[in-house]
């Protein structure tokens, strides 16, 4: 059952949306693309009428735009130091993690915590 008020700035309350746009970021592993795509989409379609949902989108493509930061700076880091792979597998796990840590925040009504990434977008 989806529950959707109205604040008292007139925009709608819709958790389930938030928590789609979290989790909408695993379309990364299917599509390659997709992850940074379809919420880059929904926050700048519906950052006006949900709330919430401005922060949320603007946490999610930040976090989307450092992992793929340091991603590249990471490759040249295998060849150089060897040490690129460590920061490839972290950014392995914390785009695993965080969307699932966040949906489930979002669900709740709470803030977003991508810790360690840059702002791109504030």
């Amino acid at each position: 059952m989806q529950v959707i008020s109205v604040t008292q700035t007139g925009k709608k309350t819709d958790n389930n949306l938030l928590v789609f746009t979290h989790l909408s970021q695993f379309l990364t592993y299917v599509t390659g693309f997709g992850g940074f795509i379809v919420p880059l989409i929904l926050w700048l379609v519906k950052k006006d009428e949900i709330a919430g949902m401005d922060e949320h989108g603007k946490s999610i493509i930040n976090l989307q735009l450092t992992m793929l930061l340091i991603g590249l700076i990471s490759i040249p880091g295998i060849f150089l130091f060897g040490l690129g792979i460590l920061s490839l597998i972290w950014v392995g796990i914390i785009s695993f993690v965080m969307p699932i840590i966040n949906a489930v925040k979002a669900s709740k009504g709470e803030e977003p915590s991508y810790f360690s990434t840059i702002r791109f977008i504030s």
